[in-house]
């Protein structure tokens, strides 16, 4: 259990500096920062939810639908900011295994809101949110060892 934590918190076994010491001693509990993933993670789901439902309303619902889908996304993203830390959570967001799904998904993020306040393209929207979801899919397999593999294996396989 105590290995389990220091990798969710972010604490390597290698010795920590100073700096990291004294960042460390100020930070939030193991149970705080789990309390934390899952009420982020949750209102994350609530709000991707919500703008699901906002996508049949008849008035500015496309416009609702954007905004809640997005926000519900980045909500379930900054969620992991809990378990590991911000500066970690971002190093390993721009390490090279994820870095073309972290760039898909934070530029999905931008264009769908330019799709549907800027531009007024409701299928851009759509598209981009298509886009949000399959890039967040591809960064959350690359957390767990060969996902990326069974899952190129198991759509190469259907589709030949």
């Amino acid at each position: 259990m105590e290995k389990l934590r220091r990798v969710l918190s972010g604490q390597d076994d290698e010795e920590q500096g100073l700096t990291t010491q004294v960042l460390d001693s100020s930070s939030l509990s193991f149970s705080t920062r789990v309390k934390w993933f899952g009420i982020c993670f949750a209102c994350g789901i609530l709000c991707s939810i919500l703008g699901t439902i906002m996508l049949w309303v008849p008035v500015g619902g496309m416009k609702l639908f954007a905004v809640f889908y997005t926000l519900g996304n980045i909500s379930a993203l900054a969620s992991t900011c809990f378990l590991m830390g911000p500066v970690k959570q971002l190093k390993k967001m721009f390490e090279t295994t994820r870095l073309l799904a972290t760039l898909v998904m934070l530029f999905s993020f931008i264009l769908t809101l330019c799709a549907v306040f800027w531009w007024h393209k409701k299928g851009l929207a759509v598209l981009f949110c298509i886009f949000q979801f399959l890039a967040m899919t591809w960064y959350s397999l690359s957390y767990i060892p060969y996902a990326r593999d069974a899952v190129m294996k198991c759509f190469t396989s259907c589709l030949s």
